[in-house]
């Protein structure tokens, strides 16, 4: 009867560490040109972000450096204020509203002083707006548009006097602020919020669905003894230009991970080869290993 009988097992050699295969020289040679190559991509990708950037600022600059033009030409009182229009500057003419009808602004910064905003509704002409009018007096017909003349530290401060008369001016479009103030009609002409949605129902007239931020007075029937000092234009919305340079980074940072990922899966498959690479094992089915047959 035959008889099993034990043998010594051939020693397993020790499998070879991942990183004596990272350390050949012709895998860190490659990760070097992959690093190279990489970091060319990832600048590349910089550049296309830096270039979006400057189109936006130029694009957003644009939009509020242009020669004033005006109000009616830039959009209808019918309809909503269009994105493109804020910031952009605009002449109005008109006679100046109703004294009772000027509001004020809470909680405005001027400086390192708080204090309001002065905001009067300027009766726009007639005639600037298409109508039939001979005389394009500002009766109301044509609507009208809120002003904001500027800051004072109180609302009784003088320059705060409602000016009359008729007046020509100058100006940068501002939208509505996004605060809600639905609550303000009821507090009376002392607001919290610069809101369209708001003033409309305090005043009897149409007003354009935008403010004009006052920045100088060509001409005026009126001179004032003061006046609201003038604040700033606030910064016009975002322009995006461009955009196809970002899309552009994407790509480039995608192939600067892809051409490591490469890399790195070539590696792996080296590894693997080398541990399964055994010259004296023949290919076909493995022989039990610790016994023989008699």
């Amino acid at each position: 009867m035959p008889v099993a009988s034990p043998v010594a097992a051939d020693p397993v050699p020790p499998a070879v560490p991942l990183w004596r295969t990272v350390l050949t020289p012709r895998w860190t040679g490659l990760l070097v040109l992959a690093l190279a190559i990489a970091a060319t991509m990832s600048m590349l990708g910089v550049w296309q972000l830096d270039v979006y950037q400057s189109k936006t600022a130029a694009a957003t600059a644009k939009r509020a450096e242009g020669a004033p033009i005006p109000l009616q030409s830039l959009f209808s009182i019918d309809d909503g204020l269009p994105s493109k229009a804020v910031g952009r500057k605009v002449t109005v003419d008109g006679t100046w509203g109703p004294a009772a009808d000027q509001l004020f602004i809470t909680d405005r910064r001027f400086g390192d002083r708080d204090g309001f905003w002065v905001v009067t509704p300027l009766l726009l002409n007639a005639t600037a707006s298409g109508s039939d009018s001979s005389a394009g007096a500002a009766d109301g017909s044509a609507g009208a548009v809120m002003v904001i003349r500027g800051w004072v530290p109180t609302v009784s401060d003088p320059a705060a006097t409602p000016p009359t008369g008729q007046v020509s001016l100058a100006g940068a479009v501002a939208q509505s602020e996004a605060q809600d103030a639905s609550g303000d009609a009821a507090k009376g002409r002392t607001l919290q919020s610069l809101r369209i949605p708001t003033i409309v129902h305090l005043v009897n007239y149409r007003i354009y669905d935008a403010f004009v931020v006052l920045s100088s007075i060509d001409k005026s029937s009126t001179t004032p003894t003061s006046a609201p000092a003038i604040v700033p234009a606030p910064t016009p919305p975002t322009d995006h230009a461009g955009l196809r340079n970002v899309a552009y980074a994407f790509q480039w940072w995608i192939f600067a991970a892809f051409t490591l990922w490469m890399w790195a899966r070539m590696v792996l498959d080296a590894h693997r080869g080398d541990d399964s690479d055994d010259p004296d094992q023949p290919d076909g089915e493995l022989e039990p290993s610790g016994t023989v047959s008699a």
